[in-house]
């Protein structure tokens, strides 16, 4: 069984990355009271830019083209959730609806213009992030085969921002200023934060997180933009609920939906596993993020603000 374990753990962390930097996007959105639920539209974007990026510089500089590459999904993701930031924020519109405009149009847009540039509407990169290990740590038993072991850059980098997302909302001015603009806007607002600053700010941060997420998807196990990224932006978002919209509580949150989700796709080489329907597995991880959101609705504190206009004219 801890073979078993073993085998499945790396990948288990390699899909719970996107899921987890995309959830930190979503926070920072939600905590400065603007609801986001267009992040599987900003991944898409992220994965396209990505591709794109990636599959035209790797002829010349193959070894860093899958970094530009991430870069470039990063500013396309903040800069496309500008047009969910100006709806929401300038013209008051409802959230929920701008969040699904951004979704449908980032999906038909992509595919589109992958379309035109390759005729397939898919783009495949040659070169994507090298698993390594890390010395002297991946000795450590059971835990350097765990953490240690064939790991990606991007899950440092994910959790780095992790740990500097926590410090930066908690311990930061500017943290303390998104999370009262989240909670009470009003309040922010008379004690000289410019509510609308800070709300473009975090929608731009999380469209970058979102768009990273998803280049991240293509250096580490897809390899190729088709145009989807199979509803991991709402799994993230529902991870946020999940973590009750706290970094850490992410954290675990998206390894739980990650190693389901895992398990379902590798099942067929378990032969306990093995047994069980491949229909069942395969949606056994939407069907537990029904079940968790069921049981954690009524216990959930979202951001006090989060959804709701601010019109600096009202009081």
């Amino acid at each position: 069984m801890l073979d078993i374990i073993v085998q499945v753990f790396p990948y288990a962390i390699a899909f719970t990355i996107p899921l987890l930097i995309t959830a930190l996007g979503g926070l920072f959105s939600e905590r400065s009271g603007v609801v986001n639920i267009g992040l599987e539209g900003l991944m898409v974007v992220g994965f396209f830019v990505g591709a794109l990026v990636t599959a035209k510089l790797e002829v010349f500089i193959p070894g860093s083209a899958v970094w530009f590459g991430l870069l470039a999904a990063f500013i396309a993701g903040a800069l496309f959730s500008l047009l969910h930031a100006f709806a929401s924020i300038n013209l008051n519109a409802n959230q929920v609806i701008s969040g699904t405009a951004i979704n449908m149009i980032a999906g038909a847009l992509t595919v589109y213009l992958a379309r035109n540039i390759t005729g397939s509407g898919n783009i495949h990169i040659i070169h994507g992030m090298v698993r390594r290990n890390i010395p002297v740590l991946d000795k450590i038993p059971i835990l350097g085969k765990l953490f240690f072991t064939q790991t990606y850059a991007t899950t440092w980098l994910v959790l780095a921002i992790l740990f500097g997302s926590w410090f930066i909302l908690y311990k930061t001015a500017f943290g303390l200023r998104l999370r009262a603009c989240g909670e009470h806007p009003q309040a922010a607002d008379s004690a000289g934060v410019n509510v609308y600053r800070i709300r473009y700010l975090a929608v731009m941060i999380s469209g970058a997180f979102a768009g990273l997420g998803g280049g991240i998807i293509l250096v580490t196990y897809s390899g190729e933009f088709n145009g989807s990224v199979a509803g991991l932006g709402f799994l993230a978002l529902a991870a946020l609920i999940f973590g009750q919209w706290k970094p850490l509580g992410i954290l675990g949150a998206t390894f739980f939906f990650g190693f389901a989700s895992t398990i379902a796709n590798v099942s067929q080489v378990i032969p306990t596993l093995s047994r069980i329907p491949g229909i069942i597995l395969k949606n056994f991880p939407y069907l537990v993020t029904l079940i968790v959101l069921v049981i954690f609705s009524k216990s959930s504190h979202a951001p006090r603000a989060s959804g709701e206009p601010y019109d600096k004219g009202k009081r």
